[in-house]
């Protein structure tokens, strides 16, 4: 049985992909009931990800990149903050913090608020956004190219200013995990927190359980490389005790407790 927020976010992704499509076409293309993708669709509306229309839907009138990057904020939006939360065990005072340009990194900047001094280096506008000109945080924003897609710096620019640092401590994400394999889409994304990977003395991996059995383009590093890795409680038993044997410093967040 496909959850809701999965299934809003299928719409979503198929949505943004053409840029317009048909109510009755979604009900085809997803086997559901009018009053199920309306309710889907109201829903992402409401987030500003979607823009209905009279038998029809399309992406915001701000743009595709926009409206992909505000919807990833909201897609397991509990899930990231029990990762966020659970992330905050390795952060200490004084320490040097790398934060990607994903969005469970993202859920993490405003918790870091409470444990200062910190410097806070990232390629993210939105983390970017919550720690400047705070008290007793030294930010440093990688620059680069700018990508509307993830909200980020990226690029040679952004990936010789990470080389020319050295971070206590990375906090990053992946798209995918395939076996003991984390996994970035973007070319040019994957460079970027693989230069991250290298600045950094301790290596911190949060992705929920939904990120499992799954593949992307790239590879990003394998899972034993990182110093812990994150992930919620929906990873099966069997799933999890395959990846302790293999060696991976798992660590399974109980979404109750959080």
């Amino acid at each position: 049985m496909i959850k809701a927020d999965e299934r809003r976010e299928e719409i979503a992704d198929y949505v943004i992909k053409l840029g317009q499509v048909r109510i009755d076409d979604l009900v085809e293309h997803f086997g559901v009931s009018r009053m199920t993708i309306h309710r889907h669709i109201d829903q992402l509306a409401h987030q500003g990800v979607l823009r209905k229309l009279h038998g029809a839907v399309t992406v915001q009138p701000s743009g595709l990149y926009e409206s992909a990057f505000r919807y990833r904020v909201t897609v397991g939006r509990a899930e990231k903050d029990a990762l966020a939360h659970a992330a905050l065990d390795y952060v200490e005072a004084g320490q040097a913090v790398m934060l990607d340009d994903s969005t469970t990194a993202n859920a993490i900047a405003p918790l870091l608020l409470d444990i200062k001094p910190l410097t806070v280096i990232t390629n993210s506008v939105a983390t970017a956004a919550l720690l400047t000109n705070v008290d007793d945080i030294d930010f440093i924003c990688l620059g680069g190219q700018f990508h509307r897609t993830y909200n980020a710096y990226i690029g040679i620019v952004c990936e010789n200013a990470v080389a020319q640092l050295r971070a206590n401590l990375l906090i990053c994400s992946a798209s995918a995990i395939s076996g003991t394999t984390a996994f970035i889409q973007d070319q040019h994304v994957v460079r970027v927190k693989q230069a991250m990977f290298a600045a950094s003395t301790k290596r911190i991996l949060a992705v929920d359980h939904s990120k499992f059995d799954k593949v992307a383009l790239h590879v990003f590093d394998d899972l034993t490389r990182f110093d812990a890795v994150l992930t919620t409680d929906g990873i099966s038993d069997a799933q999890a005790q395959k990846l302790e044997q293999a060696g991976v410093k798992l660590r399974v967040v109980n979404m109750a407790r959080s």
